[in-house]
């Protein structure tokens, strides 16, 4: 069967769409690398507001915990989030324009969902692909993070011998559900927001870097975490123990609103302020995309594409296929 010009034209296409993706994992895995030293940094704050999402204790309280187990407990279930990080650049960041690119080429002048939509469209496919791979992770650091498990779990290989030997469910995806809908809302909300905030602020004379900087921390510490604060307690308190049947999704929120916390919004989000200043390390997708700036990738010589298809550019598309048959 002869190819047509058309043909050609369509392997170039794909050729050049297919490199297009490349640099969002490459640059999303050196941001990662480059995360590594906040991780160890900010590790004390998130273990301290774990302990407040445990046990609904002030700060203080939290803290002193921490100074009874020793200087060598405070880094016992770092190992997790440190992976996290270094994988979820390269991962998220690839997997996000990945599903953009698609979304973007099956778009047509008469689709239902307008081009702006489609990065948020996008974002709820990646919190997906996040819960899938990041839960096991979630669900290890939180049992060595709970003090209470330090005997039983002594060391990270028997916590991870203790949950593969239990079912999915009970072992490393308990509370999957909660943690889907928190990155899949999270990732929505930040990916659909964080281009036009961060393009309203350069408007305002701010330089690219800064807008996008500042757009993303104000996202991710003010519109998604507090908002998804509650879920993240729920996580916490699903996955922190080992031993017992879990009281599933509802059961075990019913027993955590109406028995640790008494019916209390205080005491659900003791740790909230915490977790804004350090910008929500909950959700580990939205560390490296703060940092993220198309630009940087300009001194590549690799295809990119900035922006999402017009109308008019479908059009011409179609057009310029049309001819060539």
């Amino acid at each position: 069967m002869r190819r047509g010009p058309g043909d050609n034209h369509d392997d170039q296409v794909l050729r050049k769409d297919t490199m297009i993706r490349l640099p969002s994992f490459l640059h999303g895995g050196t941001s990662s690398l480059v995360s590594t030293l906040t991780t160890i940094a900010t590790f004390p704050i998130y273990k301290t507001v774990f302990r407040q999402q445990l046990h609904s204790t002030v700060v203080r309280q939290a803290i002193g915990q921490l100074r009874e187990e020793g200087f060598l407990k405070l880094y016992r279930g770092v190992v997790p989030p440190l992976l996290m990080r270094t994988l979820n650049g390269a991962l998220i960041f690839g997997i996000h324009d990945t599903f953009l690119h698609c979304l973007s080429s099956f778009t047509n002048p008469c689709s239902v969902t307008p081009l702006s939509a489609l990065p948020a469209v996008a974002g709820l496919g990646t919190g997906v692909v996040e819960a899938l791979v990041f839960t096991p992770f979630e669900r290890v650091q939180n049992v060595l993070q709970n003090g209470g498990n330090d005997r039983s779990l002594p060391t990270l290989k028997s916590v991870l011998a203790r949950l593969g030997a239990e079912r999915l469910g009970m072992g490393y995806y308990r509370a999957f559900i909660p943690i889907l809908a928190r990155n899949t809302l999270g990732s929505c909300i930040y990916f659909g927001l964080k281009d036009p905030f961060s393009a309203a602020l350069r408007e305002k004379g701010l330089p690219p870097m800064a807008s996008s900087f500042l757009s993303g921390m104000v996202i991710s510490s003010m519109v998604i975490n507090l908002p998804l604060y509650p879920l993240s307690v729920l996580v916490v308190n699903m996955q922190a123990e080992v031993v017992g049947e879990a009281a599933g999704v509802r059961g075990s929120w019913k027993a955590l609103w109406e028995g640790r916390l008494k019916r209390s919004v205080p005491l659900l989000y003791r740790g909230g302020s915490l977790t804004s200043s350090k910008m929500g390390d909950n959700n580990p997708v939205k560390q490296g995309v703060e940092t993220f700036d198309k630009k940087c990738l300009k001194k590549t010589s690799t295809a990119e594409k900035n922006t999402l298809p017009t109308k008019e550019d479908i059009e011409q598309e179609k057009k310029a296929e049309e001819g060539s048959k």
